[in-house]
């Protein structure tokens, strides 16, 4: 499918479409991480977003040859669900006004974003399977296992430190 506007035919066609929405929405994510890891004021958050920031450039990298090898010529298509997550992150951080409430916000935001990209690298994988796409089924697989990762380690983060020091916070009015 080199024209990202023909008809969706068959499985294989939408397994290419599919895959030019994943590099739209990497590429949204991997312009905002940067900015969140420096709004992040739990030192392990930083960590784990720089980790999913790694993550990210590596999957636009696979993305790309991805591309490469279906022959997929245009990147147009903007990822709409990535452009409202952040949209609706960037929002609710505008309203966070202590640090510990931000960064429970924050990891809550990533986590939406991150169980969206499982789904969707899931799926992917289990379309290039059923194509018989082994090597490209990995590839999906692959991404997959790394958004499983970040997840594991935003939620224990969530549970043992960033939600119980948010809860204790107490704004004092002015």
């Amino acid at each position: 499918m080199a024209d990202n506007n023909s008809t969706l035919a068959n499985l294989h066609n939408l397994l290419d479409y599919d895959a030019s929405k994943f590099i739209s929405a990497e590429v949204q994510l991997k312009h905002s991480l940067p900015e969140w890891t420096s709004k992040a004021s739990s030192l392990k958050l930083k960590a784990v977003l720089q980790k999913y920031l790694d993550y990210v450039q590596e999957h636009i990298q696979k993305m790309e040859d991805f591309f490469e090898e279906e022959k997929i010529s245009s990147l147009s298509l903007t990822n709409r669900v990535m452009h409202a997550f952040i949209e609706d992150a960037e929002e609710k951080l505008s309203f966070c006004a202590d640090p510990d409430v931000k960064d429970a916000c924050l990891l809550a935001s990533i986590q939406g974003i991150n169980h969206f990209k499982i789904s969707a690298y899931g799926t992917a994988a289990a379309f290039a399977n059923t194509l018989g796409m082994d090597k490209k089924a990995t590839v999906f697989h692959e991404a997959e296992v790394n958004e499983k990762q970040i997840d594991d380690r935003l939620s224990q983060l969530a549970e043992h430190e960033i939600n119980q020091k948010a809860k204790a916070t107490i704004i004092l009015p002015k």
